[in-house]
């Protein structure tokens, strides 16, 4: 194995699970380790308290008149559950098949690991770097970076660069280079229906008494149209709509065709608001899912009950020029309007994000393309991402900077989910882009 495949190894053993405070101390050792990684590359490196997890920053020495270029990442990671659906250990990475399989090899730590090993293989042949180099690493993306917005406000000035390149994002396909210049917005939320004050009999009091549960079959069912669009008054108002340009694009990106959707989902059809492609849908489009849903008896076997509650977890995919908090404040008024007679609602806001857009064809855009194509040796696609980051809307209102989505991730990544992993080719392809990208934002 290389010894950057051991460095990765060794950040891909730590629990690091931002939401799960049985972890912290995981959090904690696997930032003290990144810590000292960074250190001993010869950066000057600090660890910043937060009121929940640490944020790292390291630099090399400045130059004046050399561009400023921030390398943003995260080191936490998403819940393992249900730990049974595993092939091997989340925690123990393998390679198998040529890819790597562990929690977070490919988000983020696999990504965010070949720019840090792609800096100390520059400083390594060359003993500098072409740029002012700040690495930004965060350990709560994965509860929606609650605390990094006060850490930019607070460090703005320490933390002035050009241009922040981020590799968090997806390739259309293996081998084909991607730049995202989208992501999508955020917004969650919990709704609770409460009926009686305990479960009660079916038989002596169904037909009597609202069943939340079947309340909120109704309710779920109201959020969108039999066509699949999202039926929430004003939910399209400030959607922009998609440019002529992309949509002749995109018809040409390989590896989304509504065929690949299909191969890389499992699903036995597609469905989703008419009009539009499945790329379209999951880069451009709004969106309102359901996250989770329950009620009452799960247990095996029948146990005749009416609830006494019901819960759904919903997120809501926002594109620009959608608003958040406006978003919700919608979602709001429509879960109670249309919330069954019989039973009371509640509605508890979760966290959200911005969304985002910038132009692909900038210089620093020009200058990505380069490095992919450099990296991968073929022609990069440009894209909109479907998934959110919503520090990097907070990152251009606060440091005035656009960012460079240069994701390594596939489809079948399987990130967030059982069995996640990162082809090794791609790693080391992502090594060689940072000290590409490095030199062309330097020119």
């Amino acid at each position: 194995m290389t010894a950057e495949l051991e460095d990765l190894f060794s950040f891909l053993r730590f629990p690091s699970i931002s939401t799960d405070s049985r972890h912290a101390g995981d959090v904690r050792a696997c930032a003290d380790w990144l810590s000292a990684k960074l250190t001993g590359m010869g950066l000057t490196t600090q660890v910043h308290e937060t009121p929940k997890h640490p944020v790292i920053t390291a630099r090399n020495a400045h130059v004046p008149g050399r561009r400023t270029v921030l390398i943003y990442g995260h080191y936490d990671v998403q819940p393992v559950d249900p730990l049974n659906l595993w092939t091997s250990d989340p925690f123990q990475p393998e390679i198998r098949d040529g890819k790597i399989w562990a929690r977070g090899a490919t988000d983020n730590k696999g990504q965010m690991m070949a720019h840090v090993l792609g800096v100390e293989k520059t400083l390594r042949e060359n003993q500098d770097l072409p740029v002012n180099l700040i690495f930004l690493f965060e350990g709560e993306e994965e509860i929606g970076s609650p605390n990094l917005a006060s850490f930019l406000l607070h460090h703005c000035d320490d933390l002035r660069c050009d241009v922040i390149a981020i590799s968090d994002t997806g390739m259309v396909a293996p081998g084909v280079p991607t730049l995202g210049y989208g992501l999508r917005g955020i917004t969650c939320c919990e709704a609770i229906l409460r009926g009686p004050k305990g479960d009660l009999h079916s038989g002596l009091f169904g037909g009597a008494v609202a069943n939340p549960a079947a309340a909120m079959a109704r309710l779920v069912s109201s959020l969108h149209g039999l066509d699949g669009r999202v039926a929430i008054d004003g939910f399209y108002d400030q959607v922009r709509p998609l440019e002529d340009w992309e949509r002749r694009m995109w018809s040409h990106v390989p590896g989304v065709s509504d065929m690949d959707y299909l191969q890389v989902t499992g699903s036995p059809g597609l469905f989703g608001e008419p009009g539009y492609s499945s790329a379209e849908r999951t880069w451009a489009r709004p969106t309102a899912e359901v996250n989770g849903i329950g009620g009452g008896y799960q247990g095996e076997g029948s146990k005749t009950v009416l609830p006494a509650e019901a819960f759904v977890k919903l997120s809501f995919r926002l594109v620009p020029d959608q608003n958040p908090k406006d978003i919700m404040e919608k979602v709001k008024n429509h879960l109670e309007w249309h919330c069954p007679a019989g039973v009371e609602i509640e509605v508890r806001s979760g966290h959200d994000g911005k969304p985002y857009i910038t132009d692909p064809n900038s210089k620093y855009g020009l200058a990505a393309q380069a490095a992919l194509r450099a990296a991968f040796d073929a022609e990069p696609v440009l894209i909109r991402e479907g998934g959110s980051i919503p520090i990097v809307q907070t990152f251009r209102d606060i440091l005035g900077a656009d960012s460079l989505l240069l994701g390594l991730a596939l489809s079948d990544a399987q990130i967030h989910a059982p069995n996640e992993n990162f082809p090794v080719a791609n790693f080391e392809a992502g090594i060689r882009m940072n000290q590409a990208l490095l030199a062309e934002l330097a020119k």
